[in-house]
């Protein structure tokens, strides 16, 4: 017989034997000696300060490695805290595990400490939850969970681990070890499908391309990009596809997205879903005829919403290849009537951005604000952002070149993930992309969501710059004079409006608490100079807090961006 191993060990060898690389957690009963057992492996492990930041953290990794990033709780409120991250992961389809320490067996139904129904409650929010019953079964939960995230729709998973588990030991001998689970199988489209799509495609006399964070996610940039190329189509980027083809690519019509969406007679989905963020393909939207092409590698995922004309089934990447060979040898049409319309709303709109930009007048408006932060960081910076119009304004000004280099509130609209996302880019840039750069731009309600993660930035020193872009309320709040005046001699619960925040809060001092200087900026100057300074350094985290008009919003839009289904 051989040595030994506890419950402990064997989850931690098996989740190296899996290839996963980063842990992010709280530690706590009864799970503080996996932490350590996974730093003693080579795991890298991020101590967090709230159990939603580690699991947005641990789900940023795994989108950007392919790797599911493992979340470590302990039982019951610590499993409930992270239950938000576990539908994030979900609804935006990133790899995550969520490991969870659960009281011991034998107290189960007596009223143990921190007892909860845990693997019950995370299976909505999962694609696999469960309970190992013994130690020998450890090896093969883990494996089928990480299968399980990465294989298909990626998502999230959950296993939960009672403490006797953990602390069992069982002759290393008698346990079978699981091979690193292989890449997903990659699946073809029929010929036929990608003749039809291409002869939909040719015929189109108002064609366009929506690239998702699906073809982000798997990695199809040269093939999108060839296909964008030889075709010579339109294309617009959801908000976490930015960067598969650049942002200022000739044939990006972003600055039209309105336009190209309602006047499109055929859209072509390179991973995209038609859920809120593109207005579920519906008018008023969209065309009442309008076609679609979808690819995607979930068949549940077609005719969701409108019925397609071509479901093209697999790999995006591979798909994307397929069509491009499928293309003849110039592009479909020159759309020369279509192409005219769509640069002259573009034209247009970008005038509209660049005079509310160029107005620099105090108190600042967003658009002044975000320009000036986009000229100045490097042009391969990986950009995080939420918030309100900070991320919607942001989309349009906060430029990416490169793909899955933007990270934001996403499908399910998460507000908070900020700076776990950030803290997840750092890293990745640390490991995979030396010298890039991390910006976190956040709104000032996004910020106090996971504010005290700034304490994880510094412990670890990650070179984040984070700048709030302050307007002291959600959505939009009031000056100093303002919040005096209506609530002067009144109950503060009652005066108090629900979308305010304290006006002027100093946000930049909270870098104070951990030995450095932050930055309050209320011009362009300011900014400039904060920015400046931050990339100066390099190496250490910059907390940058810039004051703007809290009446300050988004240019009139010609539909909101939140698609409300009207009686």
């Amino acid at each position: 017989m051989g040595d030994d191993m506890d419950g402990t060990h064997v989850l931690v060898e098996a989740l190296q034997r899996q290839g996963v690389e980063y842990m992010f957690g709280i530690v706590g009963i009864p799970v503080v000696e996996v932490a350590v057992a996974a730093q003693r492996a080579g795991i890298k492990y991020v101590g967090m300060r709230n159990e939603q930041a580690a699991c947005y953290a641990a789900q940023a990794i795994g989108y950007l490695t392919g790797c599911p990033g493992v979340c470590l709780v302990v039982s019951g409120p610590g499993l409930l805290h992270v239950i938000g991250g576990l539908a994030n992961a979900q609804s935006n389809c990133w790899p995550l595990i969520v490991i969870g320490g659960s009281s011991d067996q034998d107290q189960e139904g007596m009223g143990a400490f921190q007892e909860c129904p845990q693997v019950e409650a995370c299976r909505p929010y999962c694609k696999y939850s469960a309970r190992p019953p013994t130690v020998d079964t450890i090896p093969y939960h883990v494996a089928k969970a990480v299968k399980s995230t990465t294989y298909g729709r990626p998502g999230a998973a959950y296993i939960d681990l009672p403490g006797n588990i953990l602390s069992h030991r069982v002759p290393e001998d008698t346990l079978t070890w699981f091979p690193k689970c292989p890449p997903p199988p990659i699946a073809l489209a029929p010929s036929r499908a990608i003749a039809e799509a291409v002869t939909l495609l040719k015929s189109a006399k108002r064609p366009l391309v929506i690239v998702g964070k699906g073809a982000a996610y798997g990695h199809a940039e040269d093939e999108v990009r060839s296909f964008i190329a030889k075709s010579g189509l339109p294309f617009l980027p959801t908000p976490m596809g930015k960067g598969v083809v650049p942002d200022d690519h000739p044939q990006c019509v972003a600055s039209a997205r309105s336009r190209a969406l309602l006047e499109a007679d055929v859209v072509l989905l390179l991973g995209a879903r038609l859920n809120w963020i593109l207005h579920f393909g519906r008018p008023p939207r969209y065309a009442k005829d309008v076609k679609f092409i979808h690819v995607d590698l979930c068949p549940e995922e077609f005719h969701n919403s409108v019925t397609g004309s071509v479901a093209l089934l697999g790999d995006v990447r591979a798909i994307t290849i397929q069509l491009t060979e499928a293309v003849p040898s110039g592009p479909f049409s020159s759309n020369t009537a279509w192409r005219k319309r769509l640069d002259e709303k573009s034209m247009a709109n970008m005038e509209i951005n660049a005079a509310m930009a160029g107005d620099t007048s105090e108190p600042l408006n967003y658009y002044a604000v975000l320009q000036n932060l986009y000229e100045m960081i490097p042009s391969d910076s990986v950009i995080v952002s939420e918030g309100a119009n900070t991320m919607d304004i942001g989309r349009t000004l906060l430029l990416n070149k490169l793909p899955r280099h933007r990270l934001d509130a996403g499908t399910f609209g998460t507000m908070g993930v900020g700076l776990g996302f950030a803290i997840a880019a750092a890293l990745w840039v640390r490991d995979y992309a030396p010298g890039k750069r991390v910006i976190c731009v956040e709104g000032d309600s996004a910020f106090g969501f996971s504010g005290m993660e700034m304490e994880t930035i510094y412990r670890y020193n990650l070179p984040i710059v984070i700048v709030i872009v302050n307007n002291n309320g959600i959505y939009g709040g009031f000056s100093e004079e303002m919040f005096s005046d209506i609530r002067e001699g009144m109950d503060t619960t009652i005066a108090t409006p629900p979308m305010s925040l304290l006006p002027s809060a100093h946000y930049e001092r909270i870098a104070t608490v951990f030995n450095d200087t932050g930055y309050f900026c209320q011009t362009v100057p300011q900014l400039k100079e904060a920015v400046s300074e931050a990339l100066r350094k390099g190496d250490k985290p910059t907390l940058i807090n810039v004051m703007i008009n809290p009446m300050a919003q988004r240019k009139a839009q010609d539909f909101d961006w939140l698609t409300r289904s009207k009686l």
